[in-house]
């Protein structure tokens, strides 16, 4: 059987890479792509590197017949992805790449965002989409919120430990690298080529980045009590890959064995020999998270880093991991692709 799939917000990075991935998926087919700024043009003007495949012209979403549509990829800005949701139709099945469904409580929401939550309704329908620990979720849900980058990236390395009960909670740092593109396609000032590259620097310095509201619920979920990390991303010049550094106090054999017990049998989470760290270089273009687990020379304190690429694994791999899910196919169609190297 092959879906029929929309893409909203297609001419974003995330849109893309959604097409990439798709196009060679055996049981879907791109039947629409959104992109309101962009409508009217082919695929091939906005993005090149795709003209070689057979894609519909890009559309306002007003012109798209979701009556012929099985899946849904919202691919839009946060705040107008809630929106747009709001007015698909009930029995469409959407995968929201956005912010906006992420956070479960409304006024949580308001806090990261800075304005009230449009469409609470669907807010409390919709699952949160980190598929490894949300699969079962995910496979009977009609609306699901991908994770944002950093905070997946930062979730696999820290969830099973949490849950294990092997690190001390009051003493987590994570210190994250990402790449640009994680900011998204839009013209931005400080994105400048001679404004970027030749350095890095660090944003949202002391607990105001959005991603904060994600590790929150999250954590203090799986401990059963408030967990509140520490936590500095920064922007780094390279176009994909996240490389985020925790710095827990726990044995690191313990810390070790817990990752290796939660991700044994996962299909895109590799976990490294004791020693070894990861690269973004050795996941690039792929749907796999490399976690490495070295202790510290101090006793009793571990460094764990996890690498993945944030338009893939952090955000649409993601979301197509989940929309296999939601379609009954099988899980890992369409993303068993290498990385690419060098």
């Amino acid at each position: 059987m092959t879906h029929k799939i929309a893409i909203l917000g297609a001419s974003g990075y995330t849109g893309a890479e959604l097409v990439r991935l798709i196009a060679t998926h055996p049981q879907m087919e791109i039947a629409a792509l959104g992109a309101n700024s962009k409508a009217g043009q082919r695929m091939a003007q906005v993005f090149p590197h795709l003209r070689h495949l057979h894609l519909p012209d890009l559309v306002t979403i007003d012109q798209i017949d979701f009556a012929e549509i099985d899946l849904c990829f919202c691919a839009l800005p946060h705040k107008t992805s809630q929106e747009v949701i709001s007015a698909l139709p009930r029995y469409l099945k959407i995968v929201d790449l956005s912010a906006d469904f992420r956070l479960r409580d409304p006024a949580a929401y308001e806090t990261w965002y800075g304005n009230p939550h449009a469409a609470v309704e669907l807010q409390k329908e919709a699952v949160y989409g980190l598929t490894e620990f949300y699969r079962d979720q995910i496979r009977e849900a009609r609306l699901v919120a991908g994770t944002g980058c950093n905070a997946a990236t930062g979730q696999y390395l820290l969830r099973p430990l949490i849950a294990a009960g092997v690190i001390d909670l009051e003493d987590i740092i994570l210190d994250l690298k990402c790449g640009v593109s994680g900011a998204g396609r839009s013209l931005k000032e400080n994105l400048l080529h001679a404004e970027l590259s030749e350095g890095y620097h660090a944003y949202a310095v002391g607990g105001p980045h959005r991603h904060l509201g994600e590790f929150d619920q999250e954590f203090s979920a799986i401990a059963g009590r408030d967990v509140h990390i520490q936590f500095t991303p920064h922007l780094v010049p390279a176009n994909r890959g996240i490389l985020a550094t925790g710095y827990v106090k726990g044995e690191a054999q313990a810390i070790h064995a817990a990752l290796a017990a939660q991700y044994d049998k996962e299909p895109f989470i590799e976990l490294l020999p004791m020693g070894e760290t990861p690269s973004t270089r050795h996941v690039r273009g792929s749907n796999y998270c490399h976690i490495g687990v070295v202790a510290d020379r101090q006793p009793g304190k571990a460094i764990v880093i996890a690498a993945l690429d944030n338009l893939t694994k952090g955000s649409s791999g993601q979301a197509l991991q989940n929309a296999n899910l939601m379609l009954n196919i099988q899980e890992t169609e369409g993303l068993l692709m290498a990385p690419v190297f060098p």
